[in-house]
């Protein structure tokens, strides 16, 4: 006897595989006359089919591993994979960079510890990659004694 559709029916019904439901062996010939949705609702809810809950893989260990990543932890040196740039991206680290980088030039500016033109020449050539950090502007500065004390 293939029971196969009232299976697929029972599973679409309890939100389970077909593999999971269970037929009561006392009313198989009850289950065999259920050709509808409506008729194995009536046989779910009269506990002729029921599906049996199998063990397993708990989640809990996951969620809590992804807690501790979603606080920064488990981001050492021995979970590090791949190279440097593909955990930041070079465009990452530069928007990063550049903002350091012109961030000191206006608190500099501001300040009247830079005049106008030097702010502007500077500035171009912090957007043209030409310091490295804002420790580099800094020594740059003094060196051409353009920074006012």
């Amino acid at each position: 006897m293939k029971l196969t559709v009232q299976k697929r029916l029972a599973g679409q019904l309890m939100k389970c595989g077909p593999k999971k439901v269970r037929f009561d062996p006392a009313r198989l010939e009850e289950i065999k006359e259920a050709i509808t949705k409506h008729d194995v609702g009536g046989l779910i809810k009269g506990g002729a089919i029921s599906f049996r809950k199998t063990q397993e893989t708990s989640r809990s260990r996951a969620r809590f591993i992804q807690h501790q990543k979603s606080r920064g932890q488990r981001k050492g040196p021995g979970s590090r994979k791949g190279k440097k740039y593909s955990r930041v991206s070079r465009k990452t680290r530069w928007v990063t960079k550049a903002r350091a980088l012109r961030g000191l030039l206006k608190e500099l500016k501001e300040t009247k510890k830079i005049s106008t033109e030097t702010f502007r020449d500077v500035y171009t050539k912090a957007s043209g990659g030409y310091f490295r950090s804002r420790r580099h502007i800094m020594l740059y500065l003094e060196e051409k004694q353009l920074i006012q004390k």
